[in-house]
């Protein structure tokens, strides 16, 4: 079971967000925590707060299942880009700059692992252990 949380108008750049975005993909839920709980760029307080909705929501679907015995991992994360807000920054010579504050949006997918791609990714790990 899939479960989706989404992130509006979040005033930091698309490009930003990608950077912290592109850490935890694909990654087992409880390590993509664990990543974004230490690591100092600004996005990845609201990702891991994002991934603690999806998380919930998950479990609101799920009642009978366990975390712990479910093998989440984040299935999909993208970031678009929001609203962008333009504003002008004073000038020599009676110009205006202009100044685009940027917004985004981001879309987290959670899903549990099958078996069949338990094993898959056991045996690609033993491969690069040999």
């Amino acid at each position: 079971m899939e479960a989706v949380a989404k992130l509006n108008n979040v005033p930091t750049s698309p490009r930003k967000m990608r950077l912290v975005a592109d850490l935890v993909r694909g990654k087992s839920v409880a390590k993509a925590l664990g990543i974004l709980k230490f690591e100092p760029n600004s996005g990845a307080a609201r990702l891991e707060k994002l991934l603690l909705s999806a998380l919930s929501n998950w479990q609101q679907k799920n009642e009978d299942a366990q975390i712990e015995d479910a093998n989440l991992y984040v299935k999909s994360i993208f970031v678009d880009e929001g609203k962008m807000l333009k504003r002008l920054r004073p000038a020599p010579q009676g110009r205006g700059y202009r100044i685009r504050k940027r917004s985004n949006h981001v879309t987290l997918v959670i899903d549990s692992m099958t078996e069949e791609q338990l094993e898959q990714k056991s045996k690609k790990s033993k491969k690069a252990n040999k």
